[in-house]
């Protein structure tokens, strides 16, 4: 029940809201306002709830309220973890929505570590040494006969006996010559016509490569005199072999 105050008649009391003196024996209501005690005439209580006055014994009950809880003991906080603990576990959702979160966090303090790592081995590979290639190095044959050899091998394996076949088909049998280079690990291979010719290396100590189309032309005049002396044959197939002696 709200409570009403009647004050004695010799007691002047003027109402906050319309300034009126209130009569004698007229009954008031203590409002707060402004952080002070004021009283309220009956008929103007409703003008002063509607400006938000509080009456002062609902203020003690909203301050009652309003009042913050009290920290719980160790026992309690302990409590209540195991709790959320529990509830994490039957709810996969919001323990996964935990686990990312502290995810993240973990990620974000590694962050300038992971920084510094890059770093240093940006730094390592920079002063790492280049890694050596292998070559691939073949012991060149010593004498000529054994480099002619081994170029007339290399040379049926590749493609070009087929030009030389094709050719051989309309302008007949080709002129041969098979000349080491001097001093060095490549053979040369000339297959002359009287209307064109072409000339063939072969770098024995770099298998690998293959044969090669050094050079070509239409005048056999072209050709160097030790070109115009054959010392091997091309069969039908293209296919070269060593001239018989």
């Amino acid at each position: 029940m709200t409570r009403r105050e009647i004050r004695p008649n010799d007691l002047n009391v003027e109402c906050a809201v319309c300034g009126r003196s209130l009569l004698r024996g007229e009954l008031s209501e203590t409002y707060i306002h402004g952080g002070e005690r004021v009283e309220v005439c009956e008929l103007c209580t409703g003008r002063a709830e509607r400006e938000g006055w509080i009456r002062e014994a609902e203020g003690a009950q909203v301050g009652a309220r309003a009042r913050p809880p009290e920290r719980g003991s160790i026992l309690r906080r302990l409590r209540g973890r195991r709790e959320r603990g529990a509830a994490e576990a039957t709810n996969p959702p919001v323990a996964e929505a935990r686990a990312e979160t502290e995810r993240r966090a973990d990620r974000a303090d590694r962050r300038p570590e992971r920084r510094e790592r890059r770093a240093e081995r940006s730094l390592e590979e920079m002063l790492a040494p280049e890694p050596r290639t292998e070559r691939h190095v073949h012991a060149v044959p010593t004498s000529d006969d054994l480099k002619i050899s081994r170029a007339l091998e290399l040379f049926n394996d590749s493609e070009h006996p087929r030009t030389v076949a094709g050719v051989a088909r309309s302008l007949g049998a080709p002129l041969v010559s098979v000349r080491p280079s001097d001093g060095s690990s490549i053979v040369l291979l000339t297959i002359a016509w009287e209307l064109c010719w072409y000339r063939y290396e072969v770098d024995l100590a770099d298998e690998a490569g293959g044969v090669r189309i050094d050079d070509q032309g239409y005048e056999l005049s072209e050709l160097d005199p030790d070109e115009h002396e054959p010392n091997a044959a091309a069969d039908d197939r293209g296919v070269l072999a060593p001239a018989a002696v």
